[in-house]
């Protein structure tokens, strides 16, 4: 018989399976679900506003405009571009998601991170629901400096100036592919410590761990690879240096099975339904 232990379930984009991701209307759905951390992800507008969106423009597949047409091309739709007024009155939630068939469509829009973190508490406050944990993305690509964002450290500076006006009492993680972003957070992040670091691994990229925390330079609290990459010999030596191991994104019981059986901290999921069902298993 397989011991129980801890295992965090984080609702990937708040429950991107069963609800419009990034909104609020997920977030509260996770919560509702039990999950212990809200993933999500954040970009920056034209007016310096952090919102939370996983892309830096709209998804034309699922984008209603003000005017209630489409978007044709992502290159229509540049946020960094944008004020956060007008990124508001788009709809991302009634169309639907083709590839999540169990997505509820509602009306939706992007909140801002500042938002997300007040309906959040009030939310939990008035439901007594548990306390939750953040795992926030700062979505930044070395490629798209000064296009599609800021500098990453100006990019770092705007998420941390909104979680320290904004975020009290929820544990912090913070992560991103860019490590740029993730050295200078490891700078900022002086004792006592105010948030985790999570180094998130592209499938398609060397997923070496020696070669990656060499670029890197220091241990992250978190590793965070695609979970395809993962077996019980990596976790294993991650967990030998004292970095947890929190993979992407896993929505087959099947394979959360096998995360847990090689000794992973916990999963990132669209389906935390599933996860939870699974666990409680």
């Amino acid at each position: 018989m397989r011991t129980k232990r801890a295992f965090e379930i984080q609702g990937h984009r708040g429950c991107r399976g069963l609800m419009p991701e990034n909104t609020i209307e997920a977030f509260r759905k996770a919560i509702d679900l039990g999950v212990d951390s809200l993933e999500l992800d954040v970009v920056i507008s034209n007016d310096r506003k952090v919102v939370v969106s996983h892309d830096p423009f709209f998804n034309s597949q699922i984008t209603t405009r003000p005017d209630g047409t489409f978007y044709k091309s992502e290159s229509d739709s540049n946020l960094y571009l944008m004020d956060y007024e007008g990124i508001r009155q788009h709809d991302v939630g009634q169309r639907g998601n083709a590839d999540f068939p169990e997505q509820a469509k509602i009306k939706a829009y992007k909140p801002l991170l500042s938002e997300v973190f007040e309906e959040v508490s009030k939310y939990i406050f008035s439901q007594n629901k548990k306390a939750i944990s953040y795992n926030i993305e700062i979505k930044s690509i070395p490629d798209e400096y000064f296009r599609t964002q800021p500098s990453s450290e100006e990019f770092v500076d705007l998420v941390l100036a909104v979680v320290d006006k904004s975020l009290t009492n929820s544990e912090l993680t913070l992560q991103s592919f860019d490590f740029k972003v993730l050295q200078y957070l490891h700078f900022l992040n002086q004792e006592p410590k105010k948030y985790s670091i999570s180094a998130l691994i592209e499938a398609e990229d060397n997923n070496e761990i020696d070669f990656n925390l060499e670029k890197l330079g220091f241990k992250p609290d978190i590793w965070s690879p695609n979970f395809t990459v993962l077996s019980k010999n990596k976790v294993s030596y991650l967990h030998q240096m004292g970095i947890k191991v929190i993979p992407w994104t896993v929505n087959n019981v099947t394979d959360m099975d096998r995360m847990y059986a090689i000794g992973c901290h916990g999963i990132i999921t669209d389906y935390p339904d599933r996860a939870i069902k699974y666990i409680k298993k």
